[in-house]
């Protein structure tokens, strides 16, 4: 049974001051933002606040209410909620360059997740107000929002799809495949790093952490990859890719 979450304490606000230039090269980065001219960007970002986070602590708890949108500077973050047994189910595991928390703040309602910070961490908070304001005036990002809300929500249905059709270990090679960075391909032995516990990912996918840790091994034994902690290698990437081709296997 994972820990309730609630005896974290809360991240702090960094010292740097609000609308500097760490926060507006932040923000400009951010796909979402990219079409804000230099004076909207910096409207935002005299409003934003830039907090730091250590492992374990909560940014937000499942019902608080919602009065603006994170940025991931650094680290990492999993999106979840407690059972009323009090068992974790991870949502999603987010990433710098990932933002969260936009859908609650334009719906107007509480969180309808928690968010803990997987390592130390960095965010951008960004308000609501700051956001409605920029709307009103540019109607491009009125559209970019529209889009991006509209893809996260198509990705969530597409993962459920998926996931109902694949076996546990279809879904656990297809994890490792999407951890692989592009330049991991090129050298001799391809390695994927977990960007969290095999016990989170596991509540990630819908699975137990046994039935985790089962299925890594008879990766290994079939010598399609060796496990190192965090670290996986990758000892025969094709033949890993082929077993996504298959009809889903029955659980047990």
């Amino acid at each position: 049974m994972a820990p309730l979450i609630s005896r974290y304490a809360c991240p702090r606000l960094d010292p740097q001051t609000p609308g500097d230039d760490g926060i507006i090269n932040h923000l400009a980065a951010l796909p979402l933002f990219s079409t804000l001219s230099a004076s909207e960007l910096n409207r935002i970002a005299a409003s934003a606040r830039k907090i730091l986070s250590l492992k374990g602590e909560i940014l937000f708890h499942k019902g608080d209410q919602c009065h603006g949108f994170y940025l991931i500077v650094s680290g990492k973050v999993k999106l979840l909620f407690n059972s009323l047994g009090g068992s974790e189910k991870v949502i999603e595991i987010l990433m710098p360059g990932q933002s969260f928390g936009e859908s609650a703040m334009f719906m107007e309602q509480p969180y309808p997740l928690s968010a803990q910070a997987l390592s130390n961490a960095s965010f951008i908070y960004i308000t609501k107000t700051s956001v409605l304001q920029a709307l009103e005036s540019n109607s491009q990002l009125a559209r970019k929002l529209i889009t991006s809300l509209s893809s996260s929500l198509h990705q969530l249905f597409q993962n459920q799809e998926l996931n109902g059709m694949r076996s546990g270990k279809q879904r656990i090679v297809d994890y490792i495949l999407r951890q692989l960075k592009p330049a991991a391909t090129l050298g001799a032995v391809p390695v994927v790093t977990l960007p969290a516990s095999k016990c989170t990912i596991a509540s990630h996918m819908g699975i137990t952490a046994e039935h985790f840790s089962r299925i890594l091994h008879e990766l290994v034994e079939t010598e399609l990859i060796t496990v190192y902690g965090k670290k996986i290698e990758i000892l025969d990437l094709a033949e890993l890719r082929s077993l996504l081709d298959g009809p889903g296997e029955r659980e047990h």
